[in-house]
């Protein structure tokens, strides 16, 4: 069905396309944040970014609080699908392996968008709730994935693994955190430096 307005037709999205267009705004604004920061980055910025209208962009999402949870939300759903099939595994990767594998997965810009986000989270109650949020649900796949090996691999007890993959996945989750933080301070020259 479309939608009649004055000089033409404008077909509805599909659910799928809708989905599209929210990806390609939340994608434009990370590099936005990530080159200018996320007090500094303006709906503008984002709107010129994604070669979208302002119209579009705020028929998606209400405000800039909006696209940095929409950004925390795609930055953590890149790495839940890349955990939710590490814990699937026949022989789930143990600790060090599964540090390695989010640290090689680590995008620079995401890093500095992250950061950020941490920063601002220190000030604002609802950047804060993003962030808490995020970091939670990390820990939790985490704690799945570890819980897992410790499972399959260590073959202990599923009650007894929950309750030992807990300091164990806070502790992968902490050297995480450092790694994206020490990621996100080092300069564009680095990044490509061999």
């Amino acid at each position: 069905m479309a939608i009649l307005f004055v000089g033409g037709v404008v077909p509805r999205l599909t659910d799928a396309r809708k989905e599209l267009r929210r990806t390609q705004i939340a994608e434009a604004a990370v590099r936005c944040f990530s080159r200018n920061g996320l007090e500094r980055t303006s709906i503008a910025d984002i709107t010129a970014e994604s070669g979208l209208s302002a119209g579009s962009i705020y028929a998606h999402y209400r405000n800039k609080a909006d696209l940095v949870r929409a950004a925390a939300r795609e930055m953590l759903d890149k790495r839940s699908g890349a955990i939710g099939g590490y814990a699937a595994a026949d022989v789930p990767p143990g600790p060090d392996e599964l540090l390695a594998r989010l640290i090689a997965a680590i995008d620079p810009a995401e890093a500095r968008v992250g950061v950020q986000t941490w920063g601002e989270a220190t000030t604002d109650p609802a950047v804060r709730d993003i962030v808490v949020d995020a970091t939670g649900r990390m820990r939790a796949m985490l704690h799945d994935c570890v819980t897992a090996w410790l499972v399959k691999v260590g073959h202990h007890e599923p009650a007894d693994a929950r309750e030992l993959a807990a300091p164990i996945a806070h502790r992968v989750m902490a050297l995480y955190q450092a790694e994206l933080l020490y990621t996100a301070l080092r300069t564009p020259t680095e990044e490509t430096a061999p």
